[in-house]
């Protein structure tokens, strides 16, 4: 598949040629893998601060176990990440994310939420879904919505990858999810340190973890076009010493400048502009 040639094409995940394959793939099959956009020591460090930053979450009573997202306590749920290291404030606008988002969202856009899911050995799948179907209704006809998935961890699955049935970007509607739905899901697998971009269409599931010893960690980095409200309300959630310390353009990304929805893509010519006559010009 051409998700899996973006990840082969490319040793750095960042060459322009990998670029404009995952590009591609991720117009026309809906998802890509680029490989190696952080190193080892720079995933793990990530990792490290992700499980400093869940017990952080605990500590501030925000548990990390969801029931109405996972069947049991295996899957490790981490929220707000922007607010509880600066580590993540940095990933959420990393160069080659934003690439890939206004590759498929276009120039202008909002970061609508970032969180973490550690699937642990014994998790288990939540509900299928599309993440655009959680924010528009149908139907869906263009993406208006996408993740940025980082692996800290290598990806398989028999550890938990995410599951996706190829080729559901292009259904339009909740009728076109067949009865044999969950036997068309297969997983996206990759490295520690590369990023799966996914359009926000495509219907997917958490896998189970199989294994007895490994952890399945990965950050989603949700976006969507500008005319949609997040699912986050940043200026509610981050405190008022992160959002001092933060500069354009993760403010506007954010949500957090006084400016908007402008329409920005609306024509705005004056009117004796827009219906010109021909005989006008004559």
């Amino acid at each position: 598949m051409m998700g899996e040639m973006a990840m082969a094409g490319a040793d750095t995940g960042t060459a322009a040629a990998g670029l404009v394959a995952a590009k591609q793939s991720l117009a026309e099959e809906g998802w890509c893998v680029l490989p190696a956009v952080l190193d080892a020591v720079r995933a793990g460090d990530v990792l490290a601060r992700l499980w400093d930053a869940a017990k952080e979450s605990e500590r501030r009573g925000i548990s990390t176990f969801m029931p109405v997202l996972d069947p049991n306590p295996s899957n490790v749920r981490v929220f707000y990440l922007l607010e509880l290291d600066a580590m993540f404030r940095d990933l959420i606008q990393h160069p080659v994310a934003v690439d890939m988002v206004r590759s498929l969202l276009g120039e202008t856009f909002l970061i609508s939420n970032f969180t973490a899911n550690i699937a642990r050995p014994g998790s288990r799948s939540m509900a299928l879904h599309s993440d655009q179907s959680l924010v528009v209704p149908e139907p869906w006809i263009q993406p208006w919505a996408m993740n940025i998935i980082w692996c800290l961890t290598d990806v398989t699955f028999e550890n938990g990858a995410t599951l996706f049935i190829p080729g559901s970007h292009l259904w339009r509607t909740r009728a076109e999810v067949s009865a044999d739905a969950d036997r068309r899901l297969r997983p996206f697998e990759a490295k520690a340190g590369s990023i799966i971009a996914m359009d926000g269409r495509v219907w997917h599931t958490s896998g189970a973890n199989a294994t007895p010893d490994q952890d399945r960690a990965l950050l989603f980095g949700y976006y969507t076009k500008p005319f949609l409200r997040p699912q986050v309300n940043w200026n509610a959630c981050l405190s008022p010493q992160t959002q001092a310390s933060l500069r354009p353009p993760l403010r506007d990304w954010l949500g957090l400048e006084v400016t908007a929805n402008t329409g920005a893509t609306a024509d705005l010519r004056y009117l004796d502009e827009q219906f010109a006559r021909q005989e006008a010009r004559a």
